[in-house]
Order: structure tokens, then sequence, then C-alpha cells
């Protein structure tokens, strides 16, 4: 029986439990990460040696290049994390919600742009933290219901928008201490990750 043979009830079911499933296992991936971040942060604080200036991104310096893809996993300092940490278990589980396979390819864009802008326009500067995730899972969740204009991701959309855009101020240039180009770029990652993961559009409807 095809998708479009089915009687409205059983379509409301089958995607009733689809998404439960999603959210189940966005969850659950988004503990995992929140974990790993945790246990990161507290190896480093009884340890000797400095890992932020080891895994973080140093702006301009070709070695800082590795940092790319270890640096949302560090922070400075537990306030740090802490601050990081709801925002991100939000918004990841809001870009996870849909499906992880598009979960983890937008994470990848997200972190590789946020990064590599980051590297280019912070000369000199070690830049580590979850926080251009977490601007890049906003920009990726807004720009989604834009994108694919899917009720669901729409009204998620919108509702990710009034909650979270006073973070938008996070990109101004204006905030000692504060990386306003991961948080900048990471948005950007998210925007472009939406777009390239767009549903097609002679894709069967997702109910």
């Amino acid at each position: 029986m095809s998708d479009y043979s089915r009687s409205p009830f059983e379509s409301a079911k089958r995607g009733a439990g689809t998404l439960l499933s999603g959210a189940l296992s966005a969850l659950l991936v988004m503990v995992a990460v929140l974990g790993a971040m945790w246990i990161i942060e507290i190896f480093d604080y009884i340890t000797p040696g400095d890992m932020d200036r080891e895994y973080g991104i140093l702006g301009g310096h070709p070695a800082g290049l590795m940092g790319i893809f270890t640096a949302p996993f560090m922070h400075m300092g537990f306030g740090h994390l802490i601050a990081n940490s709801l925002p991100l278990l939000v918004l990841g589980f809001l870009a996870g919600l849909r499906g992880l396979g598009k979960f983890f390819a937008a994470s990848l864009l997200i972190i590789v742009i946020g990064g590599v802008g980051t590297w280019f326009t912070s000369p000199n500067v070690f830049t580590v933290g979850a926080s251009g995730l977490v601007f890049g899972y906003f920009g990726y969740v807004v720009a989604r219901g834009l994108f694919d204009r899917h009720l669901l991701d729409i009204v998620i959309g919108i509702g990710t928008a009034i909650a979270y855009w006073s973070i938008l101020a996070g990109v101004l240039p204006n905030q000692p201490g504060i990386s306003w180009q991961g948080h900048l770029f990471g948005l950007i990652g998210g925007v472009i990750a939406a777009w390239v993961l767009r549903r097609s559009p002679t894709a069967k409807p997702v109910y």
C-alpha cells in the first residue's frame, strides 16, 4: 500500500511514531555529546597541561587548522561549558529531530564553515567552545523551516527564533573575550547546511 492510499489516521499514526523515534534518537545523541564535553572538561581540569591551546583553533596558523574539529569540544572552564550546555542540548535536539543523517551532515558543515571562518578572521587568537555549534544549530533550525516548507519545521523554526532571538547579539564584535567570529560563521554554516540539506521538491510528503 502506498503512502498516498493510507487513511488520514494511519498516516498520522505513522508520522507520530516516526517523530517520536527521531526525538528519542536526537535526545540520546545530544546527551552523549554533552557527556563527552563534560568528561573532556573534567579531564582537562584534573590533569596538567592546557588542552584548550593544544586542541583549539589558532587563527592564521596552519597548525591551528586541526583544531577546527576539536575546538567545539573544548571549553575555557566549567562556567563556559555550563553556559553552552542548555542551549546546545535544546537546539541540537531540535536540529536532530527530523533525522540523524541530516543532523550529522549539518553538524559537519557547521563545524567546518564555522571553524574555517574563525581561523581566517581571528589571527593569533585561540578559539574554543561549542557556541559556534549553538549558533549553527539555531541558524539551521530556523532556516530549515524556510527552505523545506514543511509545516512542523516552520512551526519549530518560528518557535526557536522567538525563544532564542536574543543570542543574535553574540555575532556583534562588541564583547571582549567572546568569539563573535565563531558565532557569526557558525550561524552562516547552519543556514548553508539547511539550504544544502533541504528536502527535494520531488520527495514524498512527510507526515
